[in-house]
């Protein structure tokens, strides 16, 4: 049986989250979109043909692109690979890494 009292309902509790202003968000997309590279640097363990082969197999390059890459990467210490959207360009440092190669991913300017 409900009594005859009021019953006070009190609305659930609500925070105080600011949501990011217009421009936060702004500048976050506008991050989001830049350019990313893909970097691969000189290790002293890998093989110029082991190096050449990962690069055809994650880039797809043909042999003469992916040794390019390998050759730029051994005489300057780093060559960019790839450049495009960070989340492409994350999968790709994940894949070098699968494959034992020192990669790095730079927003480009």
């Amino acid at each position: 049986m409900v009594s005859s009292e009021a019953i006070l309902v009190q609305p659930p509790f609500r925070s105080t989250i600011e949501s990011p202003s217009i421009e936060q968000e702004h500048r976050t997309r506008e991050e989001l979109d830049l350019p990313w590279q893909v970097v691969v640097h000189n290790d002293p363990i890998n093989l110029m043909t082991y190096v050449t082969m990962v690069f055809q197999r994650v880039f797809g390059f043909n042999r003469e692109k992916a040794e390019k890459h390998m050759l730029e990467v051994h005489r300057q210490g780093r060559s960019i690979v790839w450049t495009g959207l960070r989340e492409r360009a994350e999968l790709y440092v994940q894949q070098l890494h699968g494959y034992l190669l020192l990669a790095t991913l730079e927003r480009t300017n």
